[in-house]
């Protein structure tokens, strides 16, 4: 299966503080940011390619659908826990936005569209289950899960009857934009920041696995079909 993409918005520093239209600043640095990713949650991160003022992306590429969330130089292969490194690329490149690498040991998401995505959380507060991490990118909410691998995910999708173009998994080999990263479509921000699991290890993110989201995912993307039908943030 190939990797297909991805309340308050919050800046990444955990303060929640930000401006009165809701929508949190980015306040914190994007390098304070990325080196609390990789030092407090043990996220492997890599920069991306950066979106220029009026939306371009600095790939160069004039088709790019992602401007400023995707990764270029170094590639995503390079994404790394390494306080040393982490902190030398922001220092170097610090208007880049963050990206995860998902799968392996680090989280996996799933996203869908924003309003899609809203309404789900509530769904999913309502019956009382955990969401875990939310982000909310200015066109798709992404929700951060346990890591999973492709073949597990593939029964998963085949034991239901109609799984929305809109839903879309990003699992081992792929990326998300984190918090406070600026993409060319806008800001990207917190929904609700990760949290340390009180029965885990040290530095161990509470995270909710696919499987306990599916259902209500799939309802809330039916309801909101994906109308520009290409990759995007």
């Amino acid at each position: 299966m190939r990797e297909i993409l991805g309340e308050r918005r919050t800046n990444g520093n955990g303060n929640g503080g930000g401006s009165g239209d809701g929508v949190q600043r980015r306040s914190l640095p994007s390098r304070g940011a990325a080196l609390a990713f990789a030092r407090r949650w043990g996220w492997p991160v890599v920069p991306g390619a950066e979106a220029l003022d009026d939306g371009r992306c600095a790939c160069g590429r004039a088709d790019c659908q992602v401007p400023g969330a995707h990764p270029a130089d170094p590639d995503l292969l390079a994404a790394t826990t390494d306080a040393r490194m982490v902190g030398w690329w922001w220092e170097t490149r610090p208007q880049a936005p963050i990206l995860l690498a998902t799968g392996g040991r680090a989280p996996c998401a799933v996203s869908l569209p924003a309003v899609a995505g809203a309404r789900a959380d509530l769904e999913l507060r309502r019956r009382g289950v955990g969401t875990g991490p939310v982000i909310a990118a200015p066109t798709r909410w992404l929700l951060l899960v346990e890591p999973y691998e492709l073949p597990e995910l593939g029964e998963l999708l085949a034991a239901r009857e109609l799984v929305p173009s809109s839903l879309r998994f990003h699992g081992p080999g792929g990326y998300v934009p984190l918090p406070p990263s600026a993409t060319g479509a806008g800001e990207v921000g917190w929904v609700r920041e990760p949290e340390r699991a009180r029965d885990r290890g040290r530095g161990a993110v509470a995270l909710p696995s696919i499987g306990e989201l599916l259902d209500v995912l799939v309802e809330a993307g039916l309801s909101a079909p994906d109308r520009e039908g290409r990759l995007s943030y």
